[in-house]
């Protein structure tokens, strides 16, 4: 009942995505900035782990003792601890100084309210941009369990492209799971058939992997990341299989673009490596809404 009171009045369905969605920008700020940061903890653990195996038949491999006191154990450090700090003072942020946009703009003025240092402006652009596309699928499409999945599908697809430009990295953390879910949703046709969900997955992966080897056997060096691969097959998994040349010609020609612009007027250097991640995401995303439109298009133009 209150769902369909909801989906009675777009303005009021626009209004509260919006709102909630400035909340879940927030939350996408945390996974940008600690994801990264969790991965390289598991990484160094594991290596440690791997380095300094414990000897075969010693106390490492026995239970402890009853009077032994238990290890120490490394601070908490996942997305809900420990609380956000300034991370110049270490000034533990208030509740009203974390509410989105409005601590920002209006209480804090861009700055830490203890120390005074700048906070970065993508903050707010990230809780932002987040509502601006939530509320732009709810009142293209309606306020609809089809247009939430598309939401859900944007919020993901915002976090991968700020952590691939930040640190060239695609988490399988959220790529995997963003997989399975196209491919669930799919198997009730929300966006395309599952046959062509699960062929869209299987040749979005293997198509950037032969170009991967492909690449590396004839110049000796790796083009992109595994992570390019799996986002790829994530988007074939939502979009279908019809939509990964699409898909592919966006994102490289938005790529090829960006890259070159990015040389000509940021003095990039052209072997720095650029993340091709947030040119698929956008790909991706256009492909999901209006996938079928831009191919008729483009087929009407080729008079096909």
């Amino acid at each position: 009942m209150f769902f369909e009171l909801i989906a009675a009045n777009i303005w009021l369905s626009v209004a509260l995505t919006f709102v909630f969605s400035l909340m879940v920008g927030s939350f996408l700020n945390v996974v940008i900035h600690r994801l990264p940061l969790m991965m390289e903890r598991e990484w160094l653990q594991m290596a440690e782990e791997a380095a300094n195996p414990p000897p075969a038949g010693t106390a490492a491999d026995q239970p402890a003792a009853p009077s032994e006191s238990p290890p120490e154990t490394a601070e908490t450090f996942n997305l809900a601890q420990p609380a956000s700090t300034c991370p110049h003072c270490g000034h533990l942020i208030r509740w009203y100084e974390n509410i989105p946009l409005i601590s920002y703009f209006l209480i804090l003025g861009g700055n830490c309210s203890s120390c005074k240092s700048a906070i970065s402006l993508r903050y707010p652009l990230i809780e932002l941009v987040t509502a601006l596309i939530s509320g732009f699928i709810v009142w293209q499409f309606g306020f609809n369990l089809a247009a939430l999945a598309i939401v859900f599908f944007s919020w993901c697809l915002i976090a991968l492209t700020a952590i691939d430009i930040d640190h060239q990295l695609l988490p399988d953390k959220i790529t995997l799971p963003l997989l399975w879910i196209g491919l669930i949703l799919n198997s009730f046709d929300y966006f395309t058939s599952l046959p062509s969900a699960l062929w869209g997955a299987v040749l979005g992966y293997l198509s950037l992997w032969s170009v991967y080897w492909l690449f590396k056997l004839v110049t000796g060096k790796e083009g992109m990341g595994y992570g390019d691969f799996k986002l790829l097959a994530a988007l074939g998994a939502w979009a279908g299989a019809e939509m990964l040349p699409l898909i592919i010609l966006l994102s490289s020609l938005i790529g090829a673009i960006v890259g070159g612009l990015m040389i000509a007027f940021s003095r990039h250097e052209s072997q720095t490596p650029i993340p091709f991640g947030p040119y698929l995401a956008g790909a991706g995303w256009i492909a999901l809404l209006w996938g079928d439109e831009l191919t008729g298009w483009y087929l009407q133009l080729l008079n096909l």
